[in-house]
């Protein structure tokens, strides 16, 4: 896929955005994947519910730093400016979505269009994740089978790990596209430079 010809500037983010960024990716990476041995919190010996337990509350914690920054923080990063909920910015996903039928990349700053549809899905899966999980995390007992409320909470964060898998092959895709586009977007989400053309 080729650019599309309708370029814009892209607004670089602070270092802190781009801090909680790498925090959200390296513990979602991690409780995602652990997530597949926490099925032994039943047995008296759990260690993967112990790893992924902990992998989720740093997980929770990176992402509780960014719903703050989502108020808090810079423009760019702020919620307000990117959450898609006006006309003018579902008419932006609208546009993309042609773009992207054209066999172009839509170029927007981080977060608008199509982007910002992404990157809310994804907030959202993972704020549902971190609040079943915190429950979890606070009423489990390990050792002893969840039953009633705590299986409820237990049954309605696995339905969130789809959500947050369709997530990151969606954002992770993207990615990989723009990377292979020649475009490095990802870079300065792991401090590393953006190589010259």
């Amino acid at each position: 896929m080729a650019p599309s010809p309708e370029y814009q500037e892209r607004v670089e983010l602070d270092g802190f955005t781009r801090f909680i960024h790498l925090g959200l990716t390296v513990f979602g990476l991690l409780a995602l994947i652990t997530g597949f041995f926490a099925g032994d919190y039943k047995h008296p010996h759990h260690a993967g519910f112990s790893f992924h337990k902990w992998f989720g509350i740093g997980l929770a914690t990176f992402l509780a730093l960014r719903l703050w920054h989502g108020f808090t923080g810079p423009q760019e990063a702020r919620f307000r400016e990117w959450v898609p909920y006006t006309r003018e910015r579902l008419l932006f996903i609208l546009k993309d979505i042609m773009t992207l039928l054209k066999s172009q990349l839509p170029e927007r700053p981080p977060r608008q269009g199509l982007s910002g549809l992404v990157q809310t899905f994804g907030l959202a899966a993972f704020a549902w994740m971190g609040a079943t999980g915190a429950l979890m995390f606070i009423l489990m007992t390990p050792g002893v089978k969840a039953r009633g409320f705590l299986r409820l909470i237990k049954e309605m964060h696995e339905a969130g790990w789809w959500l947050a898998l369709v997530f990151l092959c969606i954002h992770g895709g993207a990615v990989i596209i723009h990377a292979l586009a020649g475009q490095d977007l990802w870079r300065p989400m792991f401090f590393l430079p953006r190589r010259s053309k």
